[in-house]
């Protein structure tokens, strides 16, 4: 019990229904069904787009990739311009959104692998790169909306209700937790996090763990983009934005430590749904808005990220 007690799964959690009983209160309205539906909706964008964030946290070595937010806007603005609104050509504009996104994250990865540049400074570094691409791309004036076919996917009913997104977001994230836990690359993940060179020296591919991670943060960002796109229907040039501190907090909050090796991705999904609460309670609350804009809100969530990395912060005094 004092285990689970101290579980961030747990604590997340617990937060997260505290938060949202406290919305419901404020709001009755809050707690209806089509409410919590647009709930899990709104979060799972930023779920899909954490699942790249947690692996690359994972992995170790101070890693981070800070050019998520660009890169799912990145994928979005390519996949319009070539869907323009029209099924036809559909699977070829999301290879070639997914493509784009996967060339990020291999620069990325040869950054932080063979020249040694920080991933901080390099995944930082990145967004200005894909940010002036986009604004070459598009001549600072996006164009094209997503193809029927994608809306439906993402905001059409299926069962009871609920959006494609949200069993999509279901099926992903019991791949990742499968991939994380029961898999040789999910093994090799968590010993290059928790000690690169006692990995390395028991025969992991050190370089390609890492490699994998980064192209598979830029990967699943891509198709965070497209599911923003879906939902949107049309894009604008800071259509990701927001996630590129989120997707951090959503990791951190759910148990993953930036030192690496530790945490996991369901712990994410409590994080991502915990903020995306944290918002709408903030939104309730109208704390934010007029001629303060999003600062307010933009505050309560560097306080709560800070305060969480203060309490993970004795971790990696524990590992050394």
């Amino acid at each position: 019990m004092h285990r689970l007690v101290r579980d961030p799964v747990v604590i997340s959690g617990s937060v997260a229904v505290l938060l949202w009983g406290v919305a419901a209160l404020v709001s009755p309205s809050f707690a209806d069904w089509n409410q919590l539906v647009t709930l899990m909706t709104v979060a799972s964008f930023l779920g899909v787009i954490s699942i790249g964030q947690t692996l690359v946290i994972i992995a170790g070595g101070e890693g981070i990739d800070l050019s998520v937010g660009a890169t799912a806007t990145l994928s979005a603005i390519v996949a319009s311009r070539f869907m323009d609104g029209t099924n036809d050509g559909f699977l070829g504009a999301v290879l070639l959104a997914l493509g784009a996104c996967c060339v990020v994250g291999v620069v990325n990865a040869v950054g932080v692998l063979a020249f040694r540049v920080p991933p901080l400074v390099m995944t930082l570094g990145m967004i200005a790169v894909v940010t002036g691409f986009i604004r070459l791309y598009t001549g600072g004036r996006p164009e094209g909306s997503a193809a029927p076919l994608l809306r439906t996917l993402v905001a059409g009913d299926t069962v009871a209700g609920i959006p494609g997104v949200l069993w999509l977001w279901l099926g992903l994230s019991v791949l990742v937790v499968w991939l994380l836990r029961r898999s040789p690359f999910g093994w090799r993940l968590y010993a290059v996090g928790a000690n690169r060179t006692t990995a390395y020296l028991s025969g992991v591919n050190t370089a390609a763990v890492k490699f994998s991670a980064y192209v598979l943060s830029s990967l699943f960002a891509g198709v965070g983009g497209l599911l923003l796109l879906g939902y949107s229907q049309n894009v604008y040039t800071s259509l990701g934005t927001d996630y590129m501190l989120n997707s951090v907090a959503a990791a951190v909050i759910g148990g993953t430590a930036l030192i690496g090796g530790v945490g996991g991705y369901l712990g994410t999904v409590i994080g991502a749904i915990l903020l995306t609460v944290l918002d709408s309670l903030l939104r309730i609350m109208q704390i934010g808005g007029g001629e303060w804009g999003d600062a307010p809100r933009q505050i309560i969530y560097g306080l709560v990220l800070v305060t969480v990395l203060t309490a993970y912060g004795r971790q990696k005094r524990l590992r050394q």
